[in-house]
């Protein structure tokens, strides 16, 4: 796509009101398919819609249980926070889906340029956000509960609870004392299926998204290096200056064209390659 076609898309988007640049607490789908439905009714026809829809099957998001309005949110955040040059080289976003109860595996890591569904597994919340599904969230220094938000991942280090990664909280007045409060990704023993299957819920931590202690160095290499983790629920209000839609949308847009680009150049390539080798 050319630069004067890419700014009659952008122009276009412009003018399109997806879902607004605030998100406020909803009641989830019943079903997958309801939910792609009521999307389809929100968001109209548009480039950025359809490339959601695309990266949601793709990935294959929807058979392993995450809500398609979940993924347009974190979507739009990931582009967001891209847009002003925080991310690095890799395209990992992460969503902690605190709408689904602890014994689900509510924890999905995805490569948005490959558009497939890296690791999807357990992830505990904080002990006084809640039962197995928690429903309280906070800011507080020693609340020992859940932050909502975006993140963006910081150093790894060598703590209590072993190798963990540090996070920063880009969300003010709902996650930007993650410093402060020490909120990491870590590995914990009460992350699996026996603690299901003891208290009918996973263990809980101070605050922290813990993974079981076995995925823990998997999950830690995945997602560091500067890379979006969401922690979501819709059982309390939120809002974010990362969720602007248009912006979101002219990002991703220009990122496809990027990607075609060396597709193109790197067939190109390949085959002035073959040629030279025929030669």
């Amino acid at each position: 796509m050319s630069k004067k076609g890419m700014g009659i898309v952008v122009s276009l988007l412009l003018g399109i009101s997806i879902v607004g640049t605030s998100w406020k607490a909803a009641e989830q789908p019943q079903n997958e398919q309801k939910s792609v439905k009521q999307f389809n009714s929100l968001s109209g026809d548009s480039l950025y819609n359809n490339y959601i829809l695309n990266l949601y099957h793709q990935a294959r998001l929807d058979s392993a249980g995450l809500n398609i309005f979940v993924f347009e949110k974190a979507l739009t955040g990931f582009y967001n926070i891209k847009s002003l040059g925080l991310l690095h080289t890799k395209s990992i976003l992460t969503i902690a889906d605190f709408d689904q109860e602890s014994c689900k595996k509510r924890l999905y890591i995805i490569d948005i340029n490959k558009k497939e569904l890296i690791l999807n597994t357990w992830v505990a919340h904080g002990q006084n956000s809640g039962g197995d599904k928690p429903s309280y969230f906070s800011n507080a220094k020693n609340s020992n509960t859940s932050s909502l938000g975006f993140y963006l991942t910081g150093e790894v280090y060598f703590g209590k609870h072993g190798r963990s990664l540090k996070l920063d909280g880009m969300d003010n007045g709902f996650n930007n004392n993650a410093r402060e409060r020490s909120i990491v990704v870590h590995g914990a023993d009460y992350v699996c299926q026996e603690s299901i299957n003891q208290l009918g819920r996973l263990g809980r931590s101070q605050g922290c998204p813990a993974v079981s202690s076995k995925l823990a160095n998997q999950v830690i290499n995945t997602i560091s290096d500067k890379t979006v983790l969401f922690i979501n629920s819709s059982s309390q209000y939120y809002t974010s200056t990362y969720l602007n839609e248009t912006l979101a949308a002219s990002e991703a847009l220009n990122q496809q064209e990027v990607l075609a680009s060396n597709m193109d150049w790197l067939t190109t390539f390949n085959n002035l390659s073959s040629d030279s080798y025929r030669m």
